[in-house]
């Protein structure tokens, strides 16, 4: 088990990977001029996904990276990577090609069902949220630790839902440019946090950036 403050950061991080208010003016422009019943089966398809998508990686992110032959640590590295590529289009107010490219929302607007795909994979759940979760299930060990990691996704998983649920309202409310004020607040939190991750797998990778052999 890790230290607590652990998993309140990795609920934060997570929460800011996944924050709602990127993801807002996408899920209103996929279903623009669909039913109300419509938007509430997207919503809930979407979380349903995620949290799928999430709890599945995070505990087979072992098996993934023994198959690989790669350590946890040049995976730190590398999805912190990703994470850093996210923030920064965050802090442009895009949606990073990470998470989505051109041609993949060209075909999203073609869809009719769009809970399961795009919006829940790849635009949610997708390369930055799964390093997060394989890279946190093994900073730790015991039932508790996976413990408390699940609830954390579910946690994350509830608030993107309600916040999905209540997309119209909150869009209306905040506006395009205060959506993306919100979007470059969290950009900047997740690039502090990538930038952390990223120096933790260096600094095991090369024990000598701490001065010892």
């Amino acid at each position: 088990m890790a230290p607590w403050p652990e998993y309140t950061r990795f609920l934060i991080a997570l929460f800011a990977i996944l924050t709602p208010f990127a993801a807002i003016p996408i899920y209103l422009g996929l279903t623009e001029g669909r039913s109300a019943a419509y938007r509430a089966r997207t919503a809930d398809t979407a979380a349903l996904t995620v949290l799928c998508v999430l709890v599945f990686t995070a505990f087979a992110g072992d098996v993934v990276l023994r198959l690989v032959g790669t350590s946890l640590d040049s995976f730190r590295v590398g999805g912190g990577i990703v994470l850093l590529l996210m923030a920064l289009s965050m802090l442009s107010a895009e949606v990073s090609r990470v998470q989505q490219t051109p041609g993949e929302k060209d075909e999203a607007e073609h869809r009719q069902a769009i809970g399961v795909v795009p919006l829940g994979v790849p635009l949610l759940a997708g390369p930055g949220s799964i390093s997060a979760v394989i890279i946190q299930m093994q900073r730790g060990e015991g039932l508790v630790h996976q413990a408390l990691i699940t609830a954390s996704i579910v946690v994350v998983c509830v608030l993107l839902w309600a916040s999905l649920r209540l997309a119209a309202p909150i869009g209306a409310r905040l506006g395009r440019t205060g959506l993306n004020i919100v979007n470059r607040l969290f950009g900047l939190l997740l690039a502090a946090i990538a930038v952390e991750i990223i120096a933790t797998g260096l600094r095991h990778l090369f024990p000598g950036l701490m001065g010892t052999a």
